[in-house]
């Protein structure tokens, strides 16, 4: 997507106050919120143990993909495998997993110090730094060299910029630069039963703080007061949220409207957003109409729960991904709409995958004849979207068990029942 529908809140808070609204003292909530604490049950972090388990079958996957060695920058693929995140500035900060051999580090100079404080060195403890002067491009292929070269192929996480894989490319001679998403997504796509219950526990979060932010809602709400009050229930619940909110005609856009909003009786009110939990990510759509629905509005809901319920009944372990999406999307052309993504009707893909990124690999779209397997999470969200009317969205994520696919929270049962 080219705009992460969470911050999508930032652009709304620009016009319409929403940072200063946020920030507003405890003692203003309404009491759905206020009364609101953090869950009672323990969160349990991915252990180490996990994480060599991770670099263990990320190395038996480079094997077969006939790849020396995999760099990667310090986003969520390196939190995937080491617990440490860094983030993208122009110097280039990194790691390398080799096929074999413990992972190195290369970072600048005189940022050694905080690099040290954040890696953990049960997975290895090398760091080679470079000087502003010099070239972290040749340290990244000097390490490839001492772990040792069979194949001559040094693999790039999908998120490493251009800038650094040419530079990598320059520094290598005779070594082919290939992509790495084999073996990243490869493991990443397949979610242990602890990545598993950390998602649970974000969705339960979730379903928290949308069951008292909905609590609120009124005649004359605006958007940004809607946001500022389900981030406040976040915090309330101990953690950091929020949505994208739309009303009305702008719920017909998939992601949204920069134009401020004011929810009235007998609008759509879409909200779609989340939170995340050791870095495992929720993300739940609901929509309801503010006071009563009338019958275009339950009749339109009551398609895309159909179309939701669709998909979730043509997931099986060993289908293809795109049977999900065609399952949907029938639900929604038999009964008269657009076909192709032809609107008024379904704009996007089915779902798609989600871990320590709201969205990740791999996706219920058309075209992708992944198979379905354990571990595997997804959103089941079709949307039926309608131009200068209003759009229904219906979103809750699902994992792959041996015995098929669970919901991590329970779908909306009618349009004026969000959480029954």
């Amino acid at each position: 997507m080219a705009l992460h529908r969470r911050s999508f809140l930032g652009l709304a808070a620009l016009s319409g106050g929403l940072l200063s609204a946020q920030h507003r003292d405890e003692y203003d909530l309404p009491s759905s919120i206020e009364k609101l604490k953090p869950l009672a049950k323990p969160v349990v972090p991915i252990t180490p143990e996990e994480r060599k388990h991770r670099i263990a079958g990320a190395q038996e996957l480079m094997a077969k993909q006939r790849i020396d060695a995999i760099f990667m920058e310090g986003t969520a693929s390196s939190f995937y495998f080491t617990g440490m995140r860094w983030g993208q500035s122009e110097r280039t900060f990194g790691l390398l997993i080799p096929a074999k051999g413990p992972i190195a580090y290369v970072c600048p100079k005189f940022e050694e110090d905080r690099a040290r404080e954040l890696i953990n060195p049960a997975f290895g403890d090398e760091v080679r730094c470079w000087e502003e002067h010099e070239s972290p491009y040749k340290l990244i292929v000097d390490i490839v060299r001492a772990r040792g070269v069979k194949h001559r192929r040094i693999g790039m996480e999908e998120r490493v910029r251009f800038f650094i894989a040419d530079g990598v490319r320059r520094e290598a001679p005779g070594f082919e630069i290939v992509d790495a998403t084999p073996v990243t997504a490869g493991m990443r796509m397949h979610k242990s039963p602890s990545e598993i219950a950390l998602m649970q526990y974000a969705s339960d979060v979730t379903i928290e703080a949308y069951k008292a932010t909905f609590a609120t809602v009124r005649d004359g709400m605006s958007q940004t007061e809607f946001s500022a009050n389900l981030s406040a229930a976040f915090r309330k619940l101990g953690y950091s949220g929020g949505a994208l909110v739309l009303v009305g005609k702008y719920s017909a856009i998939p992601h949204g409207s920069i134009k401020p909003q004011v929810i009235r009786e007998g609008d759509v009110l879409l909200v779609d957003g989340g939170t995340s939990v050791e870095g495992y990510a929720s993300d739940i759509t609901r929509t309801i109409v503010v006071g009563k629905a009338n019958a275009r509005q339950t009749t339109i809901w009551n398609l895309e729960k159909q179309a939701q319920d669709a998909a979730f009944a043509a997931i099986r372990i060993g289908a293809t991904c795109e049977s999900v999406d065609a399952a949907a999307r029938s639900v929604i052309e038999n009964a008269g709409f657009g076909k192709n993504y032809g609107l008024p009707g379904l704009p996007h893909r089915t779902g798609h995958g989600i871990g320590l990124e709201g969205h990740e690999w791999t996706n219920f779209v058309r075209g992708n004849k992944t198979p379905i397997a354990p571990g595997m999470c997804f959103s089941d969200e079709p949307t039926i979207a309608i131009p200068g009317e209003f759009g229904i969205r219906l979103e809750d994520c699902l994992y792959i068990g041996e015995d098929g696919p669970h919901f991590f929270s329970k779908q909306s049962s009618a349009i004026d029942k969000p959480f029954d």
